[in-house]
């Protein structure tokens, strides 16, 4: 380990994050002054972009650097292979237990369970191989819920009710206050008991819905303020009509209605942020905030009214643009910056194994974001940014045939190539579109040129064939192995030699 770096790192995930939900991204109406505190004290990452949605897949791309069509997560449910190197697991080969407050929503492999009733088959809300759960928030939110019962609440109607009705509650007794607290003591045992290195995963649940924030915030924005969402098109896609016609996911078509989901999910934005300010005070006055790695980003985006869809769903911008930023103490020349370049959540996995001085996994996918922290560019970087969603799980409980008998489940994806000025989306069926964002930063004005079409079709392509699997790839079995070893071969590790 480097002596120089950062003994701690706080890995921070809010879920259904937007990316331009920032005051510090210029937003109009949100206020996030801690989160802006944060950026002015770090790096903010303004074109940062999950790679898959929903939860368990766009977690498992930030968990193992890998794309969706490596790691294999395409829906909440699929297993996370065990083979795949992760944070956690990263994080123990330096030295440090990874400590978990939340959740993982990371499905186990089955190939490791050990009978039918074997617990973790029953959720897929499952802990991330590596970690050690200090607050499980899975499934009832059962210590949340006792909590609350504990200070006179009626807790009878369960968990999903209990988040609906946050509005009713002070932000004293609210989940996000819950975890606070809860790490914080954490913190002050990590700081003045083990006095070890450590590191801590803290998974927030908010802003995800239900839209509902605490009674110290459900006021904070004016419903008549909040503006409307982007129409849909009047051309569409044919999935995009099927989504509208998936109630989980079509915004209330009442404007008082969408309005207030709008001014809440605002409001949970500015509780959660408020949340954020207590633990840079705790690490402050504990001594930790100039020997701690901070990384706030989300599993995924939220529509919130845009294309007439709510939640994370499909291939639009929204969904898949959440923010990072990086605070690491020791990089000073760049606190204050803003990273206009493309990156990904598959980039986070990458940069944390040079904080702790280990080798990056062959599997990863993403680069280094050390770079810029440092002030510099890299030579090489992605002129554009990727994404995929899959929605075969929709049909995985009705298909009887599965592959290669039935394609159905195959050609239910799609991928999109987002550069500066035009975005792609190729469709499992073949179909396709093609948007002229520079022109109509909405992405609902179709680019007809069949050159520039085609280009982008190219550029994914290119994209997809230069990023398969090469655990093995680089390495030839000559003269003992010469190339790129991978990591597992037990004498090889031990020398600490995998060149």
């Amino acid at each position: 380990m480097d002596v120089s770096a950062p003994a701690n790192v706080l890995l921070i995930t809010l879920d259904q994050f937007r990316g331009d939900a920032l005051s510090c991204a210029s937003h109009p109406l949100v206020k996030t002054p801690h989160l802006d505190a944060l950026a002015s004290a770090g790096v903010r990452f303004a074109r940062h972009y999950t790679q898959s949605t929903p939860c368990a897949p766009g977690r498992a791309g930030l968990y193992t650097g890998m794309y969706q069509m490596n790691h294999r997560v395409v829906a909440n449910g699929t297993p996370l292979d065990n083979r795949f190197d992760n944070v956690a697991r990263l994080a123990q080969r330096s030295g440090r237990q990874g400590a978990l407050f939340g959740y993982t929503d990371q499905s186990v492999d089955p190939r490791i369970t050990l009978t039918a009733d074997d617990p973790r088959l029953q959720t897929y809300e499952g802990l991330l191989p590596g970690f050690t759960s200090e607050l499980d928030l899975t499934g009832p939110h059962r210590p949340w819920v006792d909590f609350l019962k504990a200070n006179g609440y009626d807790v009878s109607a369960g968990h999903m009710h209990l988040l609906a009705t946050e509005h009713e509650r002070p932000v004293e007794h609210s989940v996000s206050r819950f975890m606070t607290d809860h790490l914080i003591d954490w913190l002050e045992n990590q700081t003045t008991t083990t006095q070890a290195p450590w590191f801590a995963h803290a998974s927030y649940l908010r802003p995800h819905p239900p839209y509902s924030a605490p009674r110290d915030f459900t006021s904070m924005y004016d419903p008549a303020e909040v503006g409307m969402p982007i129409a849909p098109s009047s051309e569409r896609h044919p999935f995009h009509d099927v989504l509208l016609g998936v109630r989980a996911v079509t915004a209330p078509s009442d404007e008082a209605e969408l309005r207030y989901m709008r001014s809440q999910y605002f409001a949970m934005i500015s509780a959660v942020d408020a949340e954020m300010g207590r633990l840079w005070d705790a690490l402050k006055r504990l001594g930790a905030w100039e020997n701690t790695v901070i990384i706030v980003t989300a599993d995924h985006g939220e529509q919130l009214g845009d294309h007439g869809l709510k939640d994370k769903v499909g291939w639009f911008e929204q969904s898949h643009h959440i923010p990072l930023l990086w605070r690491d103490p020791t990089q000073t020349a760049t606190h204050g910056t803003v990273v206009q370049h493309f990156t990904e959540s598959v980039d986070v996995l990458p940069t944390l194994a040079d904080v702790w001085s280990q080798p990056m996994p062959l599997q990863c996918d993403g680069h280094s974001l050390t770079p810029f922290l440092q002030g510099a560019t890299p030579h090489i970087w992605r002129e554009a940014a990727s994404w995929e969603f899959d929605w075969r799980s929709a049909l995985i409980p009705h298909v009887n045939n599965q592959w290669p008998w039935d394609d159905r489940l195959t050609t239910s994806h799609l991928a999109v190539h987002r550069t500066q000025d035009t975005a792609y989306v190729q469709f499992g069926d073949g179909s396709y579109l093609c948007f002229d964002i520079a022109i109509d930063p909405t992405w609902r004005t179709p680019v007809t040129d069949p050159k520039r079409i085609l280009d982008m079709a190219q550029r994914m392509l290119v994209w997809r064939s230069c990023h398969t699997n090469r655990t093995h790839s680089g390495l030839l079995i000559d003269n003992g192995g010469v190339g790129q070893w991978p990591s597992g071969v037990s004498w090889k590790d031990t020398q600490g030699d995998m060149t």
